[in-house]
């Protein structure tokens, strides 16, 4: 199965002047429309801590889920960085162990 190797097309609608603008500031910071949005998906799905920061601020603004679900939320957030730093392995050493997994049957 090829499940998550199919590129689909995502599409929003957005005012004239926010979507001529984007294209001024992408065009002045040098990065292409496409590769800023798959940054900003990916960095979304990873749970960075700049992004997950403006999607707590996003929906406190926007009252978003009940002040409790949003502290719930914040503070799962907070332990699973603590989690990361205190027991988290490196990229280079998950790649490591997944490089190791996926080999073993060559080896034998």
């Amino acid at each position: 199965m090829n499940y998550g190797k199919m590129k689909k097309k995502i599409t929003f609608k957005e005012t004239d002047k926010n979507h001529a603008d984007l294209k001024i500031r992408l065009k002045y910071d040098g990065i292409k429309q496409q590769l800023f949005f798959n940054s900003l998906i990916e960095a979304y799905l990873n749970k960075d801590d700049n992004i997950m920061n403006f999607i707590f601020d996003l929906k406190e603004k926007l009252k978003i889920q009940t002040i409790a679900k949003r502290r719930v939320v914040k503070q799962r957030h907070v332990l699973r960085q603590q989690n990361n730093q205190k027991y988290g392995l490196s990229v280079a050493e998950k790649e490591t162990i997944y490089d190791m997994i996926t080999n073993k049957g060559e080896d034998s």
